[in-house]
């Protein structure tokens, strides 16, 4: 098998494609032929060493792909089509992965379809259902609303009824955030976008942020919320955030949180509700996915560039058949 591994954190130079021994499944596992991983930013942050792992460390969380082979105690047989998230060293021609982990993928998604859903959809419906309940009437911002997670947020935010306001840098990342729904798209290169938001709103501010970015906006974030408004703080593209002051908070008496997928699918039901709706979702066509490329996976490297560089709208996804 083949795999991308860093053997030092770094740049994407530090990416190698790496020839491995094909491992064999235990009592709880599967071994998967993979077709898709996802390319997302915990990638980035795990290559970087923000996240540290054991070197030489495995890159990749997201993807799907065929079973070839499981352990004993493993309900999956040979054959079945599967998708996951959350498990580590999926830049792979194969993985071994713990079967509870795996969901199955509907007949009518492609493998690439289900690559492109698990992580940032599940991101997107954990994040508006769950951590901030959006609402009809409720009013959200949404950074980054161009990227993969953004453009769901977009789409999951008119689906229910709120108002959607987001960021982008290009005019054309703001059609595309425009096209998936959101109502207003802030050029955050130049305007301040909190201003925007405060003008926007007649001076009341938002009932919630869905932040990503990190650094550089979360300041602006938490000035655009109304009272009792939520800053929900989910990533961290621009740089770590610095320390916030308590205080910062009480004025309007704000709240701030910094979820992560992994505790919002902690428990297998909660992880195949979630996945359940969010690819039936795609399948039915009440979602659209939005894929910027694919590229072989010998390409991990450009493919972390791109994403890095912010020259992506949507998704980006490793294939290990080109």
């Amino acid at each position: 098998m083949k795999a991308i591994r860093a053997h030092r954190y770094g740049g994407p130079e530090v990416l190698t494609l790496d020839e491995l021994s094909l491992p064999s499944p235990g009592p709880g596992q599967a071994l998967v032929a993979v077709e898709h991983a996802g390319v997302n930013f915990i990638d980035v942050y795990h290559r970087t060493g923000l996240y540290p792992g054991q070197l030489p460390l495995a890159i990749g969380q997201e993807g799907a792909g065929v079973v070839e082979a499981v352990g004993p105690d493993v309900a999956l047989t040979p054959g079945a089509r599967v998708a996951w998230t959350g498990v580590q060293g999926s830049y792979a021609t194969h993985l071994l992965a713990p079967a509870d982990r795996l969901v199955p993928v509907p007949p009518a998604l492609s493998s690439a379809q289900a690559a492109a859903a698990m992580l940032q959809g599940m991101t997107a419906h954990y994040l508006t259902r769950s951590t901030f309940a959006l609402g009809p009437g409720h009013t959200c911002l949404v950074h980054a609303a161009a990227g993969g997670v953004g453009l769901l947020l977009c789409q999951l935010g008119r689906r229910i009824g709120a108002r959607v306001i987001g960021t982008a840098s290009t005019d054309e990342k703001a059609a595309a955030a425009r096209a998936a729904g959101a109502a207003t798209v802030i050029r955050y290169d130049q305007t301040d976008f909190a201003e925007e938001v405060l003008r926007l709103t007649g001076g009341a501010g938002l009932e919630v942020a869905y932040d990503s970015v990190g650094m550089s906006t979360v300041e602006g974030s938490l000035r655009s919320l109304a009272q009792r408004g939520m800053l929900v703080l989910f990533g961290q593209s621009s740089g770590p955030v610095p320390p916030i002051e308590i205080k910062q908070l009480a004025g309007r008496s704000l709240f701030l949180t910094r979820p992560t997928l992994g505790h919002y699918t902690a428990t297998r039901s909660e992880l195949r509700a979630r996945a359940d709706d969010v690819l039936s979702w795609v399948a039915s066509g009440e979602l659209h996915l939005t894929v910027d490329r694919e590229l072989p996976l010998s390409r991990a490297a450009e493919a972390h560039q791109l994403l890095e560089g912010r020259r992506t709208s949507g998704k980006l996804l490793l294939s290990t058949s080109i």
